[in-house]
């Protein structure tokens, strides 16, 4: 069993509160966890209006499959025109 963590902080440019920017990170996290096998949750700079860390843990028996898992789901969060991904660290457990 292979357990892959993808920690991305982003950038949310338009947001100028704490609704806007929780608004636009809503929408990101439903969609990554309704399309892919994934779980998806702000782990970090949560009171701060532009900027946000995200975690996308994905389990399964190969890495392969873990790590497809996790570059699509990332590639998902790179196509939100309103978000932008800066720092990705990608752990292996």
């Amino acid at each position: 069993m292979i357990v892959g963590l993808a920690a991305c902080e982003c950038i949310i440019y338009d947001a100028h509160s704490l609704k806007e920017k929780r608004a636009v990170l809503q929408r990101i996290i439903t969609r990554l966890k309704q399309r892919y096998n994934v779980s998806v949750s702000e782990v970090d700079y949560q009171d701060v209006w532009q900027r946000t860390k995200i975690a996308i843990v994905a389990v399964s028996a190969a890495r392969q499959a873990t790590e497809r898992e996790l570059q699509n789901a990332l590639q998902m969060i790179d196509s939100f025109p309103e978000i932008e991904r800066t720092i990705t660290e990608i752990e292996w457990l």
